[in-house]
Protein backbone atom coordinates (compact mmCIF):
# COMPACT_ATOMS: atom_id res chain seq x y z
CA UNK A 1 0.00 0.00 0.00
CA UNK A 2 2.95 2.48 0.99
CA UNK A 3 4.65 1.44 -2.58
CA UNK A 4 1.60 2.09 -4.32
CA UNK A 5 1.02 5.58 -2.87
CA UNK A 6 4.29 6.41 -3.94
CA UNK A 7 4.18 5.68 -7.11
CA UNK A 8 1.06 7.51 -7.31
CA UNK A 9 2.49 10.89 -5.80
CA UNK A 10 5.38 10.32 -8.23
CA UNK A 11 2.98 9.89 -11.29
CA UNK A 12 0.85 12.52 -10.76
CA UNK A 13 2.46 15.35 -8.19
CA UNK A 14 0.80 16.26 -5.39
CA UNK A 15 -1.19 19.23 -6.68
CA UNK A 16 -2.73 17.10 -9.37
CA UNK A 17 -3.29 14.05 -6.25
CA UNK A 18 -4.65 16.47 -4.16
CA UNK A 19 -7.35 17.87 -6.53
CA UNK A 20 -8.77 14.19 -7.44
CA UNK A 21 -8.62 13.09 -3.46
CA UNK A 22 -9.17 16.38 -1.63
CA UNK A 23 -6.01 19.23 -0.25
CA UNK A 24 -6.65 17.71 3.70
CA UNK A 25 -6.81 13.87 2.61
CA UNK A 26 -3.17 14.34 0.94
CA UNK A 27 -0.56 15.31 4.05
CA UNK A 28 -2.44 13.52 6.23
CA UNK A 29 -2.15 10.23 3.57
CA UNK A 30 2.09 11.64 3.19
CA UNK A 31 2.39 11.66 6.97
CA UNK A 32 1.11 8.04 7.24
CA UNK A 33 3.19 6.64 4.31
CA UNK A 34 6.54 8.54 5.75
CA UNK A 35 5.81 7.24 9.42
CA UNK A 36 5.38 3.55 7.32
CA UNK A 37 8.76 3.83 5.28
CA UNK A 38 11.64 1.74 6.37
CA UNK A 39 15.01 3.22 7.06
CA UNK A 40 17.91 1.82 8.82
CA UNK A 41 19.85 4.57 11.01
CA UNK A 42 24.04 4.32 12.24
CA UNK A 43 25.16 5.34 15.34
CA UNK A 44 27.64 8.15 16.21
CA UNK A 45 30.24 7.53 19.19
CA UNK A 46 30.23 10.36 21.87
CA UNK A 47 32.43 11.17 24.97
CA UNK A 48 31.53 11.96 28.64
CA UNK A 49 33.47 12.80 30.80
CA UNK A 50 32.30 11.98 34.28
CA UNK A 51 33.82 12.75 37.74
CA UNK A 52 34.58 9.48 38.92
CA UNK A 53 34.40 7.30 36.02
CA UNK A 54 36.75 9.54 34.13
CA UNK A 55 35.90 9.27 29.94
CA UNK A 56 33.48 7.39 29.40
CA UNK A 57 31.70 6.51 25.56
CA UNK A 58 28.19 5.94 24.42
CA UNK A 59 26.81 5.10 20.89
CA UNK A 60 23.77 7.23 19.96
CA UNK A 61 21.49 5.82 17.51
CA UNK A 62 20.73 8.45 14.78
CA UNK A 63 17.05 7.44 14.30
CA UNK A 64 15.02 10.73 13.79
CA UNK A 65 12.81 9.54 16.74
CA UNK A 66 15.51 8.87 19.16
CA UNK A 67 16.15 11.34 22.05
CA UNK A 68 19.80 12.18 22.62
CA UNK A 69 21.04 10.01 25.47
CA UNK A 70 23.41 11.19 28.50
CA UNK A 71 26.03 9.20 30.66
CA UNK A 72 24.67 11.42 34.23
CA UNK A 73 27.78 10.30 37.36
CA UNK A 74 24.35 11.11 39.44
CA UNK A 75 22.63 8.27 38.05
CA UNK A 76 25.92 5.60 38.74
CA UNK A 77 26.22 6.45 42.23
CA UNK A 78 22.41 6.81 42.92
CA UNK A 79 22.62 2.97 41.03
CA UNK A 80 25.65 2.18 43.52
CA UNK A 81 23.15 2.00 46.32
CA UNK A 82 21.94 -1.37 44.92
CA UNK A 83 24.67 -2.44 42.47
CA UNK A 84 27.82 -3.29 43.73
CA UNK A 85 31.15 -4.00 42.27
CA UNK A 86 30.96 -7.44 41.27
CA UNK A 87 26.92 -7.84 40.65
CA UNK A 88 24.83 -8.99 37.95
CA UNK A 89 22.38 -6.85 36.74
CA UNK A 90 19.63 -7.49 34.08
CA UNK A 91 18.50 -4.97 31.78
CA UNK A 92 15.02 -6.64 29.95
CA UNK A 93 14.35 -4.37 26.96
CA UNK A 94 17.41 -2.45 26.73
CA UNK A 95 17.14 -0.92 23.24
CA UNK A 96 20.29 0.78 22.56
CA UNK A 97 21.80 0.65 25.79
CA UNK A 98 21.42 3.93 27.49
CA UNK A 99 20.68 2.56 31.06
CA UNK A 100 22.92 -0.52 30.46
CA UNK A 101 25.77 1.64 30.29
CA UNK A 102 25.13 3.31 33.74
CA UNK A 103 24.15 -0.54 35.25
CA UNK A 104 27.54 -1.76 33.74
CA UNK A 105 29.64 1.38 35.24
CA UNK A 106 28.03 0.42 38.68
CA UNK A 107 28.90 -3.08 38.32
CA UNK A 108 32.16 -2.54 36.79
CA UNK A 109 34.20 -4.83 34.78
CA UNK A 110 34.05 -7.69 37.13
CA UNK A 111 30.69 -7.63 37.25
CA UNK A 112 28.23 -8.98 34.45
CA UNK A 113 25.51 -6.79 32.82
CA UNK A 114 23.03 -8.86 30.24
CA UNK A 115 21.06 -6.62 28.14
CA UNK A 116 18.43 -8.23 26.33
CA UNK A 117 16.95 -6.29 23.04
CA UNK A 118 14.92 -8.24 20.50
CA UNK A 119 15.08 -5.29 17.75
CA UNK A 120 17.61 -6.08 15.05
CA UNK A 121 18.13 -2.64 14.02
CA UNK A 122 18.63 -1.02 17.60
CA UNK A 123 20.24 -3.94 18.58
CA UNK A 124 23.37 -3.32 16.56
CA UNK A 125 23.77 0.33 18.40
CA UNK A 126 23.48 -1.50 21.75
CA UNK A 127 26.49 -4.52 20.32
CA UNK A 128 28.65 -1.20 19.77
CA UNK A 129 28.01 0.16 23.22
CA UNK A 130 28.77 -3.12 24.72
CA UNK A 131 32.62 -2.93 22.94
CA UNK A 132 32.97 0.36 24.28
CA UNK A 133 34.30 1.31 28.14
CA UNK A 134 35.60 -2.38 27.91
CA UNK A 135 38.36 -1.25 31.20
CA UNK A 136 34.73 -0.08 33.14
CA UNK A 137 32.28 -2.26 31.96
CA UNK A 138 31.13 -6.00 31.04
CA UNK A 139 28.17 -6.35 28.62
CA UNK A 140 26.69 -8.98 27.29
CA UNK A 141 23.75 -8.05 24.05
CA UNK A 142 21.56 -10.48 23.43
CA UNK A 143 19.14 -10.52 20.80
CA UNK A 144 15.91 -11.35 21.57
CA UNK A 145 12.47 -10.77 24.17
CA UNK A 146 12.57 -11.97 27.38
CA UNK A 147 9.17 -14.45 27.16
CA UNK A 148 6.78 -16.87 28.48
CA UNK A 149 7.83 -19.64 26.19
CA UNK A 150 10.52 -19.65 23.17
CA UNK A 151 9.39 -18.65 19.60
CA UNK A 152 8.93 -15.93 17.46
CA UNK A 153 6.77 -12.99 17.81
CA UNK A 154 5.50 -10.30 15.90
CA UNK A 155 6.15 -6.85 17.79
CA UNK A 156 4.41 -3.75 17.10
CA UNK A 157 6.42 -0.86 16.74
CA UNK A 158 5.81 3.20 16.27
CA UNK A 159 7.24 3.64 12.57
CA UNK A 160 8.61 1.52 9.82
CA UNK A 161 12.14 2.25 11.63
CA UNK A 162 11.28 0.36 14.56
CA UNK A 163 12.28 3.01 17.19
CA UNK A 164 9.96 2.24 19.98
CA UNK A 165 7.94 -0.65 20.48
CA UNK A 166 7.34 -4.23 22.21
CA UNK A 167 4.63 -7.18 22.23
CA UNK A 168 1.54 -5.44 22.76
CA UNK A 169 -1.31 -7.77 21.40
CA UNK A 170 -2.11 -8.07 25.06
CA UNK A 171 -3.50 -4.65 25.33
CA UNK A 172 -6.89 -5.09 24.66
CA UNK A 173 -8.70 -2.99 21.69
CA UNK A 174 -5.02 -1.77 19.86
CA UNK A 175 -4.71 1.14 22.53
CA UNK A 176 -0.80 1.54 22.17
CA UNK A 177 -1.24 2.55 18.31
CA UNK A 178 1.94 1.30 16.98
CA UNK A 179 1.30 -0.67 13.64
CA UNK A 180 4.40 -1.37 12.26
CA UNK A 181 5.24 -5.11 12.50
CA UNK A 182 8.21 -6.72 13.44
CA UNK A 183 9.31 -10.79 14.15
CA UNK A 184 11.32 -11.13 16.86
CA UNK A 185 12.76 -13.92 18.92
CA UNK A 186 11.54 -14.49 22.09
CA UNK A 187 13.12 -16.76 25.22
CA UNK A 188 12.45 -17.86 28.60
CA UNK A 189 15.24 -15.99 30.28
CA UNK A 190 14.65 -17.85 33.56
CA UNK A 191 15.64 -21.39 31.75
CA UNK A 192 18.96 -19.66 29.87
CA UNK A 193 19.89 -18.24 33.31
CA UNK A 194 19.84 -20.73 35.20
CA UNK A 195 21.82 -22.97 32.45
CA UNK A 196 24.41 -20.55 30.77
CA UNK A 197 24.46 -17.90 33.87
CA UNK A 198 24.11 -20.11 36.91
CA UNK A 199 27.76 -19.20 38.72
CA UNK A 200 26.43 -15.19 38.20
CA UNK A 201 23.13 -15.89 39.84
CA UNK A 202 24.43 -15.55 43.58
CA UNK A 203 25.29 -11.60 42.62
CA UNK A 204 22.16 -11.02 41.07
CA UNK A 205 21.30 -7.43 42.71
CA UNK A 206 19.30 -5.74 39.71
CA UNK A 207 16.32 -6.18 37.31
CA UNK A 208 15.19 -3.74 34.96
CA UNK A 209 11.89 -4.36 32.33
CA UNK A 210 10.90 -1.72 30.40
CA UNK A 211 8.83 -3.74 27.62
CA UNK A 212 5.90 -1.29 26.72
CA UNK A 213 3.49 -2.59 28.67
CA UNK A 214 4.82 -6.41 28.77
CA UNK A 215 6.46 -6.55 31.87
CA UNK A 216 4.43 -8.40 33.99
CA UNK A 217 4.65 -11.03 32.33
CA UNK A 218 8.11 -10.72 31.96
CA UNK A 219 8.32 -10.47 35.62
CA UNK A 220 6.26 -13.90 36.08
CA UNK A 221 8.36 -15.76 33.43
CA UNK A 222 11.09 -14.90 36.31
CA UNK A 223 9.56 -15.49 39.61
CA UNK A 224 12.11 -18.67 40.23
CA UNK A 225 15.19 -16.46 39.86
CA UNK A 226 13.36 -13.29 41.67
CA UNK A 227 12.25 -15.91 45.12
CA UNK A 228 15.48 -17.16 44.96
CA UNK A 229 17.64 -14.25 44.56
CA UNK A 230 15.53 -11.30 45.86
CA UNK A 231 17.06 -8.61 42.72
CA UNK A 232 15.95 -4.78 42.74
CA UNK A 233 13.18 -4.94 40.26
CA UNK A 234 12.86 -1.72 37.91
CA UNK A 235 9.45 -1.43 36.15
CA UNK A 236 7.38 0.43 34.05
CA UNK A 237 3.83 1.31 34.66
CA UNK A 238 2.86 2.05 31.02
CA UNK A 239 0.92 4.85 29.98
CA UNK A 240 -1.72 2.58 27.46
CA UNK A 241 -2.24 0.50 30.68
CA UNK A 242 -5.69 0.22 32.26
CA UNK A 243 -6.50 -0.08 35.76
CA UNK A 244 -6.81 -3.46 36.05
CA UNK A 245 -3.84 -3.87 33.50
CA UNK A 246 -1.78 -1.45 36.31
CA UNK A 247 -3.12 -3.92 39.21
CA UNK A 248 -2.14 -7.45 37.97
CA UNK A 249 1.40 -5.56 37.47
CA UNK A 250 1.00 -4.32 41.13
CA UNK A 251 -0.20 -7.87 42.44
CA UNK A 252 2.80 -9.86 41.25
CA UNK A 253 5.41 -7.85 42.96
CA UNK A 254 3.28 -7.35 46.26
CA UNK A 255 2.70 -11.39 45.98
CA UNK A 256 6.60 -11.85 45.57
CA UNK A 257 6.83 -10.34 48.79
CA UNK A 258 8.12 -6.60 47.36
CA UNK A 259 7.41 -3.09 47.96
CA UNK A 260 6.78 -0.49 45.37
CA UNK A 261 8.06 2.89 45.25
CA UNK A 262 7.93 5.48 42.58
CA UNK A 263 11.46 5.53 41.10
CA UNK A 264 12.71 8.94 41.67
CA UNK A 265 14.95 10.82 39.37
CA UNK A 266 18.77 12.41 40.94
CA UNK A 267 20.88 10.97 43.65
CA UNK A 268 17.61 8.93 44.94
CA UNK A 269 16.18 6.16 43.50
CA UNK A 270 13.44 5.80 45.74
CA UNK A 271 10.95 7.98 45.48
CA UNK A 272 7.39 7.77 47.30
CA UNK A 273 5.21 4.78 47.78
CA UNK A 274 3.32 3.48 44.73
CA UNK A 275 -0.69 2.44 46.41
CA UNK A 276 -2.73 -0.06 44.73
CA UNK A 277 -5.47 2.55 45.02
CA UNK A 278 -3.35 5.42 43.73
CA UNK A 279 -2.13 3.55 40.12
CA UNK A 280 -4.39 5.87 37.91
CA UNK A 281 -3.12 9.13 39.66
CA UNK A 282 -0.61 8.82 37.08
CA UNK A 283 -0.56 7.89 33.36
CA UNK A 284 3.13 6.71 33.17
CA UNK A 285 5.64 6.04 35.64
CA UNK A 286 8.63 3.84 36.89
CA UNK A 287 8.26 1.94 39.49
CA UNK A 288 11.57 0.16 41.91
CA UNK A 289 10.61 -2.76 44.10
CA UNK A 290 12.41 -3.68 46.67
CA UNK A 291 12.27 -6.90 48.26
CA UNK A 292 10.94 -6.63 52.37
CA UNK A 293 13.06 -9.07 53.56
CA UNK A 294 16.51 -7.32 52.23
CA UNK A 295 14.56 -4.44 53.73
CA UNK A 296 14.39 -5.22 57.07
CA UNK A 297 17.95 -6.74 57.36
CA UNK A 298 18.87 -3.22 56.17
CA UNK A 299 16.83 -1.97 59.29
CA UNK A 300 18.02 -4.52 61.30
Amino acid sequence: MASLFAMTVEMLGLGALAAIVGSVAVPVAIKRWRKSRFAEYPFQVQTFELEREGKVQYAQWQHPKETPKLVRQELVDALRQFIREGDTVIDIGAHSGDTTVHYALAAGASGCTLALEPNPYVFKVLEKNATLNRDKTNIVPLNFAATEEDGQFSFSYSDGAYCNGGFLDQIQDGRHGHRQRLDVQGRNLEAILRKQYAGRLSRLSFIKVDTEGYDRQVIQSLLGIVRDYRPVIVCEVYRRLNVAEREALFDVLDQADYDCFHQATGSKLVGNPVERESLLDAGHFDIIALPRSKQKARVA
